[in-house]
């Protein structure tokens, strides 16, 4: 490993469990990923898989009692051991996370500029005319026109891709050796996600941060990242280079997502979908979780958990990995509804004001 590739970011085996209605629920059985400095790593899913919560982990978001295993580092240190004050510097100066839904994480009352610099001022002391100054300079570089009236309407004035655009300005602002973005598409209509993407995507490479980018979309992973590693059930089942996803999965379950992406050249081809039924991390058993839906499982499969282990070009937590990966999976029975699962959500659309 390279200076470069360095790991900033570090999870070691984490563990997540829940209480729910007085018994302890596993939801996330094991993840082992590393984000390098200056490098973009996708996570990728579909819902209830676990990536928010492992993504919630790295600043310790996490719901009451929920309790941890396994290790979280950031530079090396240790986030589970951190205390007080350097959990604050952890959230206020070297991490900073932009949400899905902007409006759940913004006062409503307060102004764009009150929201803008309120942490510049309080948590390091910046002068409240230099504060505004720099994030009105930080708007105009993530595309929000006419920034100095911006700064002062408040969030219900601002379409969805506007106030997307003010929250990575916010993150932007504390200027973060890591950036976490958590589906920061999925409430915005089409032609904004891609704008978006391309804000993150550019502020990103610009002033050299890492990037843990948590999606549905396997296309969009691959297009913006070095990396991408993909979850089900509360693990992590396969790791690989983004260059490498299309040509080179492993896992039975990655190469299942592949084959359900929309082809709009095959008139007339139905939809394939990964067969069966997702499976909430809480109900996996002692094997492998994907065991019920894999049409390649045998008897190890559905009493021995696999671990991560090199396949390919990447690891993939496979008893048998595939060595020739497939165009598609085995054709699904025709009584599994047809729900491709590596579209993005569009979600509600926003509607524009001002």
């Amino acid at each position: 490993m390279t200076a470069h590739e360095t790991p900033l970011l570090e999870l070691d085996g984490l563990r997540i469990t829940l209480p729910v209605r007085g018994q302890d629920r596993t939801v996330i059985h094991r993840v082992d990923l590393s984000v390098p400095a200056g490098t973009a790593v996708g996570l990728v899913g579909e819902s209830g898989s676990g990536k928010s919560m492992t993504a919630r982990s790295v600043l310790r978001l996490l719901p009451a009692g929920a309790r941890t295993g396994g290790e979280v580092r950031f530079d090396g240190a240790s986030v589970t051991a951190m205390g007080p004050a350097e959990l604050r510097r952890l959230r206020s100066r070297d991490v900073a996370m932009v949400f899905q839904d902007p409006r759940a994480h913004v006062n409503p009352v307060r102004t764009v500029g009150d929201f803008l610099t309120e942490g510049l001022v309080t948590t390091r002391g910046v002068r409240p005319r230099e504060a505004e100054r720099t994030v009105t300079a930080l708007l105009r570089d993530v595309g929000v026109a006419d920034a100095a009236r911006r700064m002062r309407q408040r969030p219900p004035e601002l379409s969805g891709g506007l106030l997307q655009r003010v929250m990575i300005a916010a993150a932007l602002a504390a200027e973060p050796r890591l950036l976490l973005a958590d589906e920061p598409t999925t409430a915005l209509d089409v032609t904004t996600q891609a704008e978006v993407m391309a804000i993150i995507d550019e502020a990103r490479a610009a002033r050299g941060l890492a990037l843990l980018f948590i999606t549905h979309d396997l296309d969009l992973a691959a297009a913006v990242c070095d990396r991408v590693a993909v979850m089900y059930a509360g693990g992590v089942v396969e790791e690989l280079p983004a260059r490498h996803l299309h040509g080179g999965a492993r896992h039975p379950y990655t190469r299942a997502l592949l084959a359900s992406r929309p082809d709009p050249s095959a008139h007339g081809r139905p939809l394939r979908a990964v067969p069966g039924r997702p499976l909430p991390a809480y109900e996996a058993g002692p094997g492998c979780a994907f065991a019920p839906r894999c049409p390649a499982a045998r008897e190890i499969c559905r009493t021995e958990r696999p671990e991560p282990a090199p396949a390919g070009d990447g690891l993939a937590a496979c008893h048998f990995p595939a060595e020739v990966p497939a165009e598609a999976p085995p054709e699904v029975p025709a009584e599994v509804p047809a729900e491709p699962r590596t579209a993005v959500r569009e979600g509600d659309r926003s509607t524009p004001h001002g």
